[in-house]
């Protein structure tokens, strides 16, 4: 896979199935992006480089300057054909808004307290501590989602969190869920945000509900409504029925679980649960406080499985002056918190359905937060979901979550929609969904979805039906008809047949009779059948030449198709991406937190600005997708053509989006908020250009497009990638000097770190040797140091190049190349026990013993920033100090046994137990761990990848042990740059490092 492709795919997520901006990227002409001359950055040699013919691609010559013409809408320049214009001023006005020559783009906007920052990432100031303070309620809401302010966390609140909470400052905040780590990918960081930028009216925590106090709460009424009425079991119920509240502390999915049980029996039968964003809240005031409950059944539904509407008092505790004095300021915490649950919930009617409830949270909260983005007619468009029935509701959010495009209306059928007809009536009334009852409707490239609709048995009957219907309107000696025919045995009276590779033309002549033998009921594949009908539909069998459309026959087997509206497609396309700010989670991260199966920690964020400043930011940012989108569907057909077409939209849009605003926000540019500007994902697309012209050997357009890419971006932890395949590609051109000369730069760069670093530090001295330099660089000892290295042999399973190397271990097993190593280890090796991990367990040490820190202030956002250190030095290196003194396996314990199962960034709790952690912390020490940890907090985007394979330890005594890691290689593997450098720093720090070598025994040695 080119380099890149995967860091694309995450960041388009899943394909939207319409492109508004399809139409205007092809039609829109691209202005030069280079003069096609190869430049070298450092050296004057570069003016002598010839020009190439590849590289003249993407320069002018495609379009001259007397033959182009500007746009008044937009100012792009576009060809002076009249087509060519008309078809572009038709995208643009499209749009629907006169959009700005200059976009102000993510990287132009300050969003810190301090203004200026310092062009070196290493010597920005700290920033004011005050400047993210602590805020009155720490027990915040939490969600699997980014902006879910009004529900509850999945995770226990303890009654500790909540005394520190009433003890801070009130300040307006934001509050932000951690990632989960199955989501997290080192390119695309995928963060969760809960913004509540401001508090308005309507949310402000009233002083009296703030001063609460158990005395306060006798005989206050909750309204809210009993789930889980299938655990039920009583199954009949009445308006007024009493009921009381049992605490469910053993329940498996939930250990703050509710039981709501009838008082109206003697036995007490129970009716469902609370719901699980208010039991968290209610059930320490009834184990920590002594709260009780009772209330009264308020409706019944319709269904038998529906919510059921109750109404609960709040019954007063007799507690004794001293644990009352205890638990007061918790109280506090947790009645207001579900309070505040309860008011949410009477937004939404209790008849609604899990699901359904948290699309319309999901659109509320966008237009809420966002409402700069959209204008008038979307917000209305969007508003009106609301007003529309539980049915079309429902079935809106049931056919968006499929894969469609197309549906069947006969297919349609959900137990909680009960009228789908007029569901879609309303639906398409409002909008949201578009039907097909006539074929004039239908578009030519529709026919293959609808036709996967089919099952195998229609599809035989509609290829015997076009069969039958050919030869019965077969013409005289004038018509000469060509009949195509996939898989099928042939007999003819009269006429002539010919084969070819499997395929029979027939020719009709006049007076023959024929007969095709076939048996429509056969067993064939349901990909053959679409395949054979939809060549002949292509070719203009049946259709063109008056034969009886294949449309037709489809819609009379299927009847009436539907399909999600491509502005309802758009819309929510984008309140998802501005809900959850990433590609990787949709409506069903909502389902991972109503589960328990996904928990996020609460911790505050103050943002000072909107992700998106304007609209028009946000609309370059989606174009920017559908680009990057195009590109990924381009290489999985192989469209070269569509894939250079990308890449020419991307570099010319970079050029003309970024000048001097990147290199004047040196630090904002690796900030998180950088991922949301349209530059950047221009840039993941270019970056993704040169890996595949690499493999296309157009080296001279790669570094056009590589020095672009170093030009607009001055401060991105990418320069080093691309300062690194700029100098090896003036190598492949037959350029040593600018190579080395480029490399010998890169060096000067602070952006150029880690693995990139030292292959550029490997490159000088293998480049640099005598007449070209003279003089010995500094780092040359350091970087031709040995690493010590062990030979293991196997025997081997497999001998075959471009395999994954498969031994048989010391118990006759299939295994890799690191559980053998492992195996020698545990053995002759020395005794040692360890785990195969690679970064894994450094990663979760380092998100134990940090957690404080990482969710302190508005983290994790800026985790991988320079900005990361500089903004909590003094609480860093004052755990550093706690780590290097030998308290190491305590602060891990610790953070286990308070936050285990909360998502945290690098952190995996399944993978390796508590014991395996405390064993780890134990025998590494403390004076290389905290060592490690510093260079993680200092740049953990760079070294969050390449460490060793295996972590052994094995221990002298009950307190003390030794450690070392080992990087393993098959036979024919080799150290990549990233891995030397991690090994380098390794040996640096004090750690024992080694690379273990296996070489296989017998025929494959």
């Amino acid at each position: 896979m080119l380099n890149g492709r995967e860091s694309l795919i995450r960041l388009v997520g899943k394909r939207r199935r319409f492109l508004p901006n399809r139409e205007s990227l092809f039609s829109e002409a691209i202005g030069s992006c280079d003069d096609g001359k190869i430049a070298s950055i450092a050296n004057s040699e570069a003016d002598k480089l010839e020009e190439s013919k590849e590289a003249r691609e993407f320069g002018d010559e495609n379009f001259p300057s007397e033959e182009l013409v500007t746009c008044p809408v937009c100012g792009n320049k576009v060809h002076g054909e009249h087509n060519a214009i008309n078809s572009h001023l038709d995208a643009c006005l499209s749009r629907g808004t006169k959009r700005k020559l200059t976009q102000r783009t993510l990287l132009e906007s300050n969003f810190w307290s301090r203004s200026k920052f310092q062009s070196s990432s290493f010597g920005l100031e700290r920033l004011e501590s005050n400047a993210f303070g602590r805020g009155l309620d720490d027990n915040l809401v939490q969600s699997a989602v980014h902006q879910l302010p009004h529900l509850g966390a999945t995770e226990e609140n303890n009654i500790n969190i909540c005394k520190s909470s009433t003890k801070s400052e009130p300040v307006v905040q934001t509050h932000i869920d951690g990632p989960s780590e199955n989501l997290v990918n080192v390119d695309w960081p995928n963060y969760n945000t809960d913004t509540t930028l401001h508090l308005s009216p309507k949310n402000e925590v009233a002083k009296s509900e703030v001063d609460v106090t158990v005395d306060d709460v006798s005989g206050v009424k909750l309204e809210t409504f009993i789930v889980g009425r299938k655990f039920s079991d009583e199954e009949n119920l009445h308006t007024g029925a009493r009921i009381s509240l049992l605490r469910d502390p053993d329940n498996g999915k939930d250990p703050n679980a509710i039981k709501v049980v009838s008082e109206d029996t003697g036995c007490c039968k129970m009716l469902g649960f609370l719901p699980r964003e208010l039991a968290q809240y209610l059930s320490p005031l009834i184990d920590k406080c002594w709260l009780s409950f009772e209330g009264c059944v308020s409706a019944v539904p319709k269904r038998p499985f529906d919510n059921v509407p109750i109404e609960i008092v709040c019954c007063k505790s007799i507690l004794n002056g001293e644990k009352e004095y205890e638990i007061e300021e918790a109280f506090k915490c947790l009645w207001k918190n579900a309070k505040r649950v309860v008011d949410s919930n009477k937004n939404y009617p209790s008849s609604m359905t899990k699901y359904q409830k948290n699309f319309c949270v999901l659109i509320d909260e966008v237009l809420r937060s966002n409402p700069h983005l959209f204008n008038d007619d979307e917000k209305n468009f969007l508003e009106s979901f609301t007003s529309l029935s539980n049915d079309s509701q429902r079935l809106f959010i049931r056919l968006y979550t499929r894969k469609g495009p197309w549906f069947r209306m006969s297919n349609i059928a959900y137990s909680e929609v009960l009228d789908p007809q007029e569901a879609v009536k309303a639906l398409s009334a409002t909008g949201y969904v578009s039907s097909l009852e006539d074929v004039d409707e239908l578009h030519r490239n529709d026919i293959k979805e609808m036709m996967n609709l089919l099952t195998v048995s229609e599809l035989r009957d509609v290829l015997c039906k076009l069969k039958k219907f050919s030869v019965e309107n077969s013409y005289g000696i004038d018509v000469l008809r060509m009949y195509r025919v996939r898989t099928m045995s042939v007999s003819l009276v009269g006429g002539a047949i010919h084969s070819v590779a499997g395929i029979a033309f027939i020719w009709l002549l006049p007076g023959l009779a024929f007969s095709v033998v076939q048996n429509c009921n056969s067993g064939t594949r349901k990909n053959d059948l679409i395949d054979s009908l939809l060549s002949s539909y292509k070719e203009g069998l049946w259709y063109e030449h008056d034969f009886t459309p294949l449309p037709s026959l489809i819609l009379d087997k299927t009847g009436c198709f539907i399909q999600i509206s491509s502005k309802a497609e758009s819309l929510i396309w984008r309140a998802e991406r501005l809900f959850f700010l990433n590609s990787d989670q949709d409506l069903s991260a909502f389902l991972l937190v109503d589960l328990g199966i996904v928990k996020y920690p609460t911790y505050n964020c103050i943002i000072s600005e909107q992700i998106f400043p304007g609209r028009d930011d946000l609309q370059a940012y989606e174009e920017a997708i559908e680009v990057a989108q195009l590109m990924d569907e381009a290489l999985d057909v192989d469209n070269v053509e569509l894939l250079l077409r990308c890449i020419k939209i991307a570099d010319s849009r970079i050029s003309s989006s970024l000048t001097k605003a990147v290199r004047s926000t040196s630090e904002l540019a690796s900030t998180f908020l950088s991922y949301f500007s349209a530059s950047w994902v221009y840039s993941k697309v270019v970056s993704l250009g040169v890996s595949f012209l690499e493999r296309e050997r157009r080296y001279n357009v790669a570094i056009n497009l590589l020095k672009r890419l170093l030009n607009c971006f001055s401060c991105d932890g990418r320069r080093g990638y691309w300062t690194l395949r700029l100098s090896i590609n003036l190598e492949h051109i037959g350029y040593p000097n600018e190579s080395l000369a480029v490399a010998e730069d890169g060096l000067q760069d602070l952006w150029v770190r880690a693995g990139s670093r030292v292959a550029m530090q490997r490159r000088v001295l293998r480049l640099g040797k005598p007449p070209r330099r003279w003089k010995i660089p500094s780092f040359s000892a350091s970087i031709k140091r040995k690493i010590t290295e062990v030979h293991v042999q196997g025997r081997p399973l497999n001998c075959e190049m471009g395999m994954k190397n498969r031994f048989y271990g010391e118990d006759g097993e299939q295994c890799g190349v690191e559980q053998l190593a492992l195996q020698y280890y545990a053995g002759e090796g020395g005794g040692w026990q360890g785990v195969h991990t690679e970064s894994g367990i450094w990663l979760t040490i380092f998100g134990l013993l940090m957690w404080d820190v990482i969710f302190s202030d508005n983290a994790p956002l800026d985790l991988e920033t320079d900005r990361f250190y500089l903004a909590r030095k003094s609480c860093i290196e004052s755990r550093l100090q706690k780590i290097h003194a030998g308290m190491a396996e305590e602060i891990v314990i610790t953070s286990w046994e308070s936050h285990e199962g909360k998502a945290c960034r690098g952190v995996n709790w399944n993978r390796h137990s508590l014991t395996e952690l405390r064993a780890a912390v134990t025998c590494v020490g403390g004076s290389c761990l905290a060592s490690l940890c510093r260079h993680l907090a200092q740049d953990y985007r760079s070294w969050s990848s390449g460490m060793p394979d295996l972590l052994l330890w094995r221990f002298h005594g009950e307190y003390r042990g030794e450690a070392k890691l080992v990087e393993v290689k098959g036979p024919r593997d080799r150290l990549s740059e990233q891995q030397r450098a991690w090994l380098l720093f390794l040996i640096d720090c004090g750690f024992n490092a080694e690379v273990c070598k296996v070489s296989p025994v017998g025929p494959c040695a």
